[in-house]
């Protein structure tokens, strides 16, 4: 019979053995292994059964088995001795309590997703499981982050495939009091709700959960409560699930609900206000809506007031190089719902603009969110110096006049969080060979010191690993598409644990290429049997469910792993996730990235693979464009003729090939390398048979990338170069009343209204001989028409360098010209000098940008003018 409702009761602990409870509800158990290892000793095969779920696991062990426990001496110890470690962890001075007070006391980190542990799973790919790594490791920095995202009923869909290999998603439905989570409640017991009003005197209503990151507060918002009607309770059913409204309001509930339940939190439990806000892609643009609701409803600021406070202490990261993954909706529709009164006193119109793609080679109809993003945060930046690269030239529209390498956007390169991704046999290899210090200094230089026959031993104890697991995922895979046992014996002989093993595992929109390996099926046949240099291949990924496209790559790839003359070889799994990660990162040798350059953001699965000793071969894109050194793996070449998208295919396909048979395959085997079309370099296995050569790329991959690619080094890159001067500058505009944020926008409203008579009437120059040489100099003088502003309100450069034949001006510098003298009626002269410092064509050219102490670039107003 079917209960007619159901609800989960929670064990009682013992009192000796107590801390299990907050043990298991601080998430910092699922990257830190004393914790997990005491959670599988109390009850292992359970531990086993809960999917090494902490609180699952409690939920599960009897109230006798727990008693027995309370009466083991050395389980209660154990559990004390955690219980304590877990205490200093939250409480100590770290890295970021080091710092000097300009750093921000607390910074609000807003995501759409995070990926921490599978057991809540609210991710779906890249963007998730970097904002999981961001929040675990400003947790191990001390850095006061809080977290704030949306608690999705049924998290991302669980994927199988169909006897014909298409994709199946499921959306099995999340129990929070199952989770490790804590409802935010009022100090009567009531759950704290936060409110949006909505089109047609309907509301949203969404209670806070509470998950503890380490040190780092996560707050979940959950419309799933009583008091909403039943489409309001489904606008947190399922991450990314749906479209038009459904997907406005869960952005809408993340931005502006996100706020509301900040500053609840705030409230109840006694912590400082968040002093800067970091917007993880456009989603959760909308909060800073809400900020300037606050202003001006509490501040009596205007909007222009209020926009200019806010943005002084905002950052915005941009995740995506693809204008197709950027939200955009109809104007209408975003004024459809704010004229219901979700802004009050804050003027629509003007909303309306900040999304508004009001720009050369934008739709005026259009609400882009990455655009409202970028035009409410001060301080903006994509995750890798590459895709910072093309971000600037996505957005350059927002600052016409200026050249693509000026545009406002900067870039912090992505990082994993290495204790969550690191295999622990490395871990313990480190604290083994070099003592138990050598782990947390982060002495990956270290790997230099391990000896080839350990350090390649290792790598075939996580390849065997890795085999042992893909063997039970995939006839579990069978079993789920209609195979019965008595079909599925081959699955036994699935992988060899002594064959090179290349890795392929992330997200399958087109433009990543999963099936580039398929381009020449024979060949790629040829490769996987080799008699001497056999590869087998790992792959696996989820397509979005209403991208047919993907679902078809996923489909053509699993009928070439069906084939039984190679399915001993190349495998596919379906349900990619952080459980299956933990085995396939470290157990890969290569781990292969194709997508089409530089559509590539960044990239995080290849930094995982190389934490844990694995080599990258990889289009020159994201993370790898900036990283790669020709020691640490391989570069795929790229076709950048003007090749047509089947020629680019194939040329991209071929030279896969070509590094996998001549370079990757026989260097894994120790084999004799190719320097050219017909002589061979000298062997690169020594006595003992072991790939010298390959071993030592390990140890640079190791040694060089582990610091590189860390997301330590990621967020205090983001605390050093964007939160702190982000927290500096929203301090200096809310100083005295707001004088310095009322003041930028009284000036930004008066040189936007003088700027279209302000040019640069004429230029010349002396100080050179007819036959220029470097070192000498030359005196510029330009005359310069203001329309009213003074000289102290704009910035007059010459900007200089070498000229092509264009006459552009290639990596030019510039320097400042000072005002000389009053001309009348507005008009100013400006000199400065230039130092003739390099040798061929030499250009130089006059520019004026507007100058206040609260811009943070000269380009923030998105004005200029060129001589």
């Amino acid at each position: 019979m079917k209960a007619i409702r159901r609800f989960t009761v929670r064990t009682v602990l013992p009192e000796p053995i107590a801390p299990l409870a907050r043990l298991a509800n601080n998430l910092r158990w699922s990257w830190h292994l004393p914790t997990r290892q005491l959670f599988e000793s109390l009850h292992p095969v359970l531990w086993d059964k809960s999917r090494h779920d902490p609180v699952a696991l409690l939920g599960a062990i009897s109230g006798e088995e727990f008693r027995a426990m309370a009466r083991d001496e050395d389980v209660v110890a154990r559990v004390q001795t955690a219980a304590a470690d877990l205490d200093r962890y939250l409480t100590e001075p770290r890295w970021y309590q080091s710092l000097n007070g300009d750093a921000p006391e607390r910074i609000a980190y807003f995501s759409p997703e995070f990926g921490i542990t599978e057991v809540l799973p609210q991710y779906s790919g890249g963007l998730g499981i970097l904002a999981g790594d961001h929040l675990k490791s400003a947790s191990d920095l001390g850095v006061p982050l809080v977290g704030v995202g949306l608690l999705y009923q049924a998290g991302y869909f669980k994927q199988s495939l169909s006897r014909d290999a298409w994709q199946q998603e499921t959306y099995p439905v999340l129990d929070p009091d199952n989770l490790p989570l804590t409802l935010l409640r009022e100090e009567d017991g009531m759950p704290v709700t936060v409110r949006l009003p909505l089109p047609h005197g309907r509301q949203l209503l969404a209670q806070i959960w509470r998950a503890e990151v380490g040190r780092v507060p996560l707050l979940l918002l959950d419309s799933n409560v009583p008091g909403n009607d039943d489409a309001a309770r489904g606008i947190t059913d399922r991450l990314y699930g749906g479209g038009g409204d459904h997907r406005l309001q869960q952005e809408l509930l993340l931005g502006m609900g996100g706020v509301k339940a900040l500053r609840a939190y705030a409230r109840l439990t006694g912590t400082s206000a968040p002093e800067v806000f970091h917007t993880n892609e456009g989603h959760a643009g909308f909060l800073g809506i809400e900020r300037i609701r606050e202003l001006m409803a509490g501040q009596g600021l205007s909007w222009d007031e209020a926009l200019t406070a806010g943005r002084a202490s905002t950052v915005f990261t941009t995740h995506t190089p693809v204008a197709a993954g950027i939200d955009r909706f109809e104007l209408a529709q975003i004024e459809h719902f704010f004229r219901a009164g979700l802004a009050p006193g804050v003027p629509v119109d003007r909303i309306l603009d900040l999304g508004r793609e009001n720009y050369d080679g934008g739709d005026p109809g259009k609400f882009n969110m990455a655009v409202m993003g970028l035009r409410l945060a001060q301080r903006a930046n994509g995750v890798a110096k590459l895709h910072g690269e093309v971000s600037r030239g996505m957005f350059a529209g927002l600052w016409p006049g200026f050249e693509k390498s000026e545009v406002p956007i900067g870039s912090v390169t992505n990082g994993v969080h290495v204790p969550t991704w690191v295999d622990s046999s490395i871990g313990t290899l480190a604290r083994d060979a070099f003592g138990p210090e050598a782990e947390s200094l982060g002495r990956w230089d270290l790997a230099y010191n391990v000896p080839d026959e350990t350090l390649w031993a290792l790598r075939r104890e996580l390849r065997g690993k890795l085999v042992a697991d893909v063997r039970r995922r995939l006839r579990s895979s069978w079993k789920k598409r209609g195979a019965a046992d008595a079909e599925l014996g081959w699955t036994d002989g699935v992988l060899d644990p002594d064959i090179l093993t290349i890795g392929f595992a992330r997200r399958v929109p087109t433009y990543k290429r999963l099936t580039l390996m398929l381009r020449d099926p024979e060949r790629l046949r040829r490769i996987l049997l080799h008699p001497e240099h056999p590869v087998q291949l790992v792959i696996a990924g989820k397509s979005h469910p209403a991208d047919d496209a993907g679902k078809k790559m996923i489909q053509d790839l699993v009928h070439f792993t069906d084939d039984p003359e190679v399915r001993h070889r190349i495998v596919f799994l379906p349900n990619y996730d952080i459980a299956m990660a933990r085995t396939l990162f470290p157990g890969c040798d290569v781990w292969l990235n194709n997508p089409l350059r530089p559509l590539e953001a960044c990239g995080t699965s290849g930094m995982k693979a190389a934490i844990n000793g694995s080599l990258n071969l990889s289009v020159l894109d994201g993370w790898w464009d900036e990283m790669y050194d020709g020691e640490n793996g391989w570069a795929i070449p790229t076709a950048n003729n003007g090749a047509s998208p089947e020629e680019r295919d194939d040329i991209e396909a071929a030279a896969l090939y070509e590094l996998l048979e001549t370079q990757v395959a026989p260097r894994f085997y120790g084999a004799a390398l190719s320097t050219d079309a017909g002589a061979a370099g000298p062997s690169s296995a020594d006595e003992d048979g072991l790939p010298t050569a390959w071993i030592s790329m390990i140890k640079h991959t190791l040694a060089h990338l582990g610091p590189a690619v860390s997301a330590d080094r990621m967020v205090k890159d983001y605390v050093s170069g964007l939160y702190t001067p982000a927290a500096v500058s929203g301090r200096d505009a809310a100083e005295d009343g707001y004088a310095l944020a009322k003041d930028l926008a009284a000036y930004a409203e008066r040189v936007r209204a003088s700027w279209p008579g302000v040019h640069v009437e004429h230029v010349d120059s002396s100080g050179v001989s007819e036959s220029p040489q470097i070192g000498d100099t030359l005196t510029v003088n330009s005359y310069v028409a203001l329309d009213g502003l003074t000289p102290e309100e704009v910035r007059v450069t010459a900007a200089y360098g070498r000229a092509g034949h264009d006459d552009r001006i290639k990596d030019p510098r510039s320097v400042d010209l000072d005002p000389v003298e009053d001309l009348g009626g507005g008009r100013w002269l400006f000199r400065g000098t230039i130092p003739v410092d390099r040798s061929g064509a030499f250009g130089y050219t006059v520019r004026i940008f507007p100058r206040h102490e609260g811009l943070a670039s000269s380009a923030e107003l998105g004005l200029v003018v060129n001589a």
